[in-house]
């Protein structure tokens, strides 16, 4: 690893359509960039989700909300016309990644079928043509849950090292990192946005000065689907307007996006934050005064758990965990 990089975004990329060789024409155009002499090993080349999908005829005609439809596994989040979806990639994005941006009118641009295979078909070019052991990343733009604005993230990913682990390492005070753990492949993806511009017309870059990042010939890798958590894995499954009208609902297809069951103890501190007192853990689940019972089960949906059909008609109810 070195203390500084380098970005190259190549000017005069030709327009991308289906069927055109998209890996000659990015290698190509990097190999010959000024100030890159050629391609060399341990360089990452980033390519833009866009030219990716146009080269695989991913441009569709229709209309836009159709195809968000589509593409949408379930959706996170609505306000007003805008919709964040989980999409069949296991992508959270707003509109599942739809574009129609830089495409004729009418037409929109899907997410490609499969971004980590199309990264490893340019790295697997990269060796071919030039014999250079490269990286590839291949972006998109995306919102923050918690921040204004958007930055690009790696959506797919061949030959580098996508998630860095520090867990176990000692920082130089002596303090032992516990969840610290870089997503180096989307800060490689924000990084080259930096130099190719939104406006640029520069779908390619490369990156030169992390070497250390690049997997050995050979190895793919995870893919940027290693960054992805799982379905449940996320803290905000739902936007909050969403979560309340989900455990309401109670449907059990809903259960997944609110995660793993909860500990009992936070199940009962839950209830009593909800003014519900009286709840109590025990070896058998966790046992609650019976006078609230639409209330106790949407709070014991939304942390995993459910009332025991057995205890319905008692002056208890008794709410077990919906799985071991």
């Amino acid at each position: 690893m070195t203390g500084s990089i380098r970005v190259h975004a190549p000017d005069g990329i030709p327009e991308i359509g289906p069927g055109d060789d998209l890996s000659t024409t990015v290698l190509d155009a990097l190999h010959a960039a000024p100030g890159v002499d050629g391609l060399h090993d341990g360089d990452i080349v980033v390519v833009t989700s866009k030219v990716v999908s146009k080269a695989e005829g991913r441009v569709a005609a229709g209309d836009r909300e159709e195809h968000i439809t589509a593409e949408t596994v379930r959706e996170v989040a609505r306000r007003g016309p805008t919709r964040i979806v989980r999409n069949r990639l296991g992508l959270i994005m707003a509109a599942a990644g739809v574009d129609a941006s830089n495409v004729r009118t009418g037409d929109v641009v899907l997410l490609p079928v499969d971004p980590d295979a199309s990264a490893r078909a340019i790295r697997a070019a990269a060796a071919a043509r030039f014999g250079a052991n490269v990286g590839v990343v291949i972006t998109d733009t995306a919102g923050r849950a918690w921040r204004e604005g958007q930055t690009d993230i790696a959506i797919g990913a061949a030959g580098v090292v996508v998630l860095e682990s520090f867990v176990g390492r000692v920082d130089e005070h002596g303090n032992e990192l516990a969840v610290t753990a870089p997503a180096v492949a989307d800060e490689v993806a924000s990084a080259v946005e930096l130099a190719q511009g939104k406006l640029g017309a520069r779908p390619c870059a490369l990156v030169r000065g992390r070497a250390d990042l690049v997997l050995p010939a050979g190895e793919h890798g995870d893919g940027a689907a290693a960054l992805i958590r799982a379905e449940g894995a996320d803290l905000f499954g739902y936007g909050a307007r969403e979560a309340v009208v989900r455990a309401v609902a109670g449907a059990p297809a809903d259960r997944a996006p609110f995660g793993s069951p909860a500990a009992a103890t936070d199940l009962v501190d839950a209830l009593a934050r909800a003014g519900i007192s009286g709840a109590r853990a025990d070896d058998r689940g966790v046992q609650c005064p019976a006078g609230r019972k639409v209330e106790v089960d949407i709070i014991a949906f939304a942390h995993g758990w459910r009332a025991d059909p057995a205890s319905a008609d008692g002056a208890d109810l008794r709410l077990l965990p919906w799985s071991p």
